[in-house]
């Protein structure tokens, strides 16, 4: 039971360590982008702008996954460093 009451908190510990470093990568991003939603084509179909492509917005948004998904890896990558280091990250620090 404490096994995994152990591993439980580890696993807790771990998640936490990667949103902190997700969240110092994100920070560190000058012109990191939302994805677009597209509603635009849906809102008001009457006066739809033949120049609106929604090809477009998916390419756009595949873009900003691809980033955001790259930024992931990264702060998986930075947690399996500093774990291999045994290196204690708190508020922002890596002491």
């Amino acid at each position: 039971m404490n096994l995994k009451k152990n591993e439980s908190q580890e696993h807790l510990a771990r998640r936490s360590r990667l949103h902190e470093i997700l969240i110092a990568l994100i920070k560190q991003q000058k012109d990191l982008e939302l994805m677009d939603d597209g509603v635009q084509v849906f809102e008001n179909p009457i006066h739809y702008s033949e120049k609106y492509d929604p090809s477009k917005t998916v390419e756009h948004n595949q873009r900003i996954i691809k980033k955001y998904q790259s930024l992931v890896r990264s702060a998986i990558a930075l947690d399996a460093l500093l774990e291999s280091e045994n290196y204690d990250i708190s508020h922002g620090r890596i002491s």
